[in-house]
């Protein structure tokens, strides 16, 4: 099929070394930014939390969060150009949708009368949510919805990632726990330019299932 978005999610690999010299601009940065912002969720939660791991303080903090689990990852902290953690809120409540409904009203989607009824979606949270209050589940699988955007995001300004649940929860937890204020991180992402002489995943050839394998249509 020839198409610019296949082509570039052909391109699209886990990569497995990075070249340390090469940063990405703060241009490319802002629209990886911007695309994660405006990623889908289901009510429109966004229970999500992204922490950009950017400065050599940062990543020094990164780099130990890899001493007891996942070293093979751990190279990635100094040689990738930024680390993105990916964070859910364990317990996501009225008051936090909240925050979403008065900024659909701020923005107009909503009209200020409407308010109590725009509370309506709030019921998928509660189908979620279990007698202690934890919906951690929930709103996991939103951020996943996140990541899958920002890697077709990155794919499409031809910069390479590495995506990471090979990163220890309870050190990052631990680290950086006054910028999680209670959230979880188990899934990272690596992203930058690869170091094509010394990745051995980039060479090899795209491998999927094919079509008819998993795709139905009725």
């Amino acid at each position: 099929m020839e198409h610019q978005i296949i082509t570039d999610l052909n391109g699209r690999y886990t990569t497995k070394h990075y070249d340390s010299s090469r940063k990405i601009s703060k241009e490319n940065l802002n629209v990886i930014l911007e695309a994660m912002r405006l990623s889908a969720s289901s009510i429109n939660s966004q229970p999500w939390k992204f922490i950009i791991i950017e400065s050599d303080t940062a990543k020094e903090r990164m780099h130990k969060t890899f001493e007891e689990n996942f070293q093979f990852n751990q190279k990635h902290v100094f040689d990738s150009s930024h680390i993105i953690l990916f964070a859910h809120n364990p317990r996501y409540t009225r008051d936090d949708y909240a925050k979403v409904v008065d900024q659909s009203i701020k923005d107009k989607r909503v009209a200020l009368e409407n308010r109590d009824q725009a509370f309506g979606g709030f019921a998928f949270v509660d189908l979620n949510t279990d007698e202690s209050g934890d919906n951690r589940a929930w709103t996991k699988a939103q951020t996943y919805i996140a990541l899958g955007n920002t890697l077709h995001t990155l794919a499409r300004l031809k910069i390479d990632s590495t995506p990471m649940e090979g990163v220890d929860s309870e050190a990052i937890a631990k680290e950086f726990s006054s910028e999680l204020d209670g959230y979880i991180c188990e899934v990272g992402l690596a992203i930058g330019y690869k170091d094509p002489k010394q990745d051995y995943n980039y060479p090899l050839p795209k491998s999927r299932l094919a079509q008819e394998q998993v795709i139905q249509i009725l």
